[in-house]
Parts: structure tokens; C-alpha cells; sequence
């Protein structure tokens, strides 16, 4: 048996996944990979760190703090996310991040992007943590319009979303037979065709290839929320979902609304592992 997680994106709505995770963590129940996407990745990292509750915490006590994330900082630099303050500042000296406890554990944790050349998604296996690893994390959670284009070894790469927002194909075709998906919408859930398209082409004119992958997000989104209902049916996975609609801004700064999405998070979770599956079976 080879156990894995997938933790899709959302902005805030990853609280949600911070939730389950924490008590996934303080069940003892681990993993041997997993894969996050955009907020999955930020957020979802911290699973392989085993961290019980730091995303809650630093969002929580910087969510006011136009360093960590402002429209002024997106008028003055072209990121709503402050890079440096986010990246650096935050993980290595605010509220440090365990790239040692990183490194040591087994688990495989791979992150994914959009390349925005080709328009395709792109992977990557992080291995301690640093530099190379929190620049692809980055670059997962890198929103079109909201962020500057993340270039890595001559690549240039955006939001993971874009390309793949719950990559349950990815982790089977990795091997992994035995999968968790989190996902931050409800069940019914279906994804409208993206807005401000004329402005994307603007923006991203250089690009046809991404503004395709744009303009053609809700069809691949709406494909693979169908897929994983019906892996899910035939019980070949497990999922995570809110029972209804998060409904969090992504500048939240009210405490109470971020504590009501990690909660509902925590709430699910616990609902699931109040059943018999081979989650219980994989705690140590």
C-alpha cells in the first residue's frame, strides 16, 4: 500500500486544509507523498514539516500586515503576496519553518505549476525545503493578474491551478493506490467560466498558450472534481470537502473568519475519521 494526499488551492480556503491536516498530524496518520496546489502547496507543505497549526497562526497574526499581503503591495511590486516578506522573511525568521524536519521525513511532497509557455503543468519533487523548493511553492501559489511571473532554471511559471487544480491522476500515475483528497468545494460544486478574459489577453498577450489554459481552466476543473466524485464511488479514494461553500475573502483579515474555515476543516476530518478506512490503519 502506498498512502498519498492531495491538497487543492483556493486562497484562504486552504485554512480548510490547514484544519485537516492538523488533525490528520495529531492523529499520527502520515503519508508516503503527497502533492499540493497553490494554497495546498503554501499551506499543505507544512504536513511534510508536521507543524500542527502554524499556517492558522501567521495568518492570523499578519493577516493585517500590508507586508504580508496588500493591494498597495500589488500596485508597488505587481504581487498582492509580499514575495520577500512571504518567502524569507516569514518562514525564516517570523515563524520559522522546520526545513530540517522537512528534509528527514520520507514523504515525497511535490508541487505543481503552470508553465506558462507551454500552457502545461509542471512538477516538482521537493526535497529540503530551501531555496529551489520554496521558489516552486512559490510559484504554484502565484495567481495570474495578482502576481508576477516566477522564473526558474530559464522556466517561467504561474499558478498550479491553472493547469491541474486536484492532481489525482498525477499521484496514481506516481504509484500511489492509496489517496486522500482534500478539496476546499463543496461536492456540487461547478466552476464558471473565468472573467476578465479580456484583460488576461492584455496581460498575458505574449502567451497564447497560457491564456488558453486560462480561458479553458473551468472545463479542466469542472472534469477532474468529476473524476475524483466518481474514484470516489467506486471507493478508490477518500475525500475531504466542505459541506457548503467556504465563502472567505482572499484579503480576510477578521480572526473569527479564518478560525471558521480551519475549524470546518478540523470538523471534517474528524467526521471521516470517525469511520472505518485504511486511513486509521495508516497512523503510527
Amino acid at each position: 500500500m502506498k498512502t498519498g494526499i492531495v491538497m487543492e488551492g483556493g486562497a484562504l480556503r486552504g485554512l480548510f486544509t490547514c484544519g485537516v491536516i492538523d488533525v490528520l498530524l495529531e492523529n499520527g496518520i502520515n503519508f508516503d507523498g503527497g502533492i499540493g496546489v497553490s494554497a495546498g502547496a503554501t499551506f499543505g507543505c507544512n504536513i511534510k514539516s508536521k507543524q500542527i497549526g502554524r499556517p492558522l497562526r501567521y495568518n492570523k497574526k499578519y493577516a493585517a500586515d500590508k507586508r504580508y499581503k496588500s493591494i498597495s503591495s500589488w500596485i508597488k511590486t505587481g504581487d498582492l503576496f509580499g514575495v520577500d516578506f512571504c518567502y524569507n522573511e516569514l518562514p525564516f525568521k517570523l515563524d520559522l519553518w522546520d526545513d530540517k524536519t522537512f528534509t528527514e521525513n520520507p514523504m515525497e511532497f511535490y508541487v505543481v505549476a503552470t508553465d506558462v509557455e507551454t500552457g502545461e503543468a509542471a512538477y516538482h519533487k521537493c526535497y529540503d525545503g530551501l531555496s529551489e523548493d520554496i521558489r516552486w511553492i512559490q510559484a504554484s501559489a502565484s495567481m495570474p493578474l495578482a502576481s508576477r511571473i516566477v522564473e526558474i532554471d530559464g522556466r517561467k511559471y504561474l499558478d498550479g491551478g491553472t493547469a491541474d487544480s486536484i492532481p489525482l491522476k498525477f499521484m496514481e500515475d506516481e504509484g500511489f493506490d492509496h489517496i486522500l483528497v482534500v478539496e476546499t468545494q463543496p461536492y456540487e460544486y461547478v466552476k464558471k467560466k473565468q472573467d476578465f478574459m479580456w484583460l488576461i489577453k492584455r496581460v498575458y498577450r505574449h502567451y497564447p498558450k497560457f491564456i488558453e489554459a486560462i480561458e479553458n481552466r473551468y472545463i479542466m476543473y469542472n472534469e477532474e472534481k468529476k473524476y475524483v466524485r466518481e474514484r470516489e464511488k467506486e471507493g478508490k479514494v477518500l475525500v475531504i470537502r466542505p459541506k457548503e461553500p467556504l465563502n472567505i475573502k482572499p484579503l480576510e483579515k477578521d480572526p473569527q473568519e479564518l478560525d471558521r474555515v480551519y475549524n470546518a476543516g478540523r470538523d471534517a476530518a474528524n467526521k471521516l475519521l470517525s469511520k472505518d478506512t485504511w486511513l486509521k490503519g495508516n497512523a503510527f
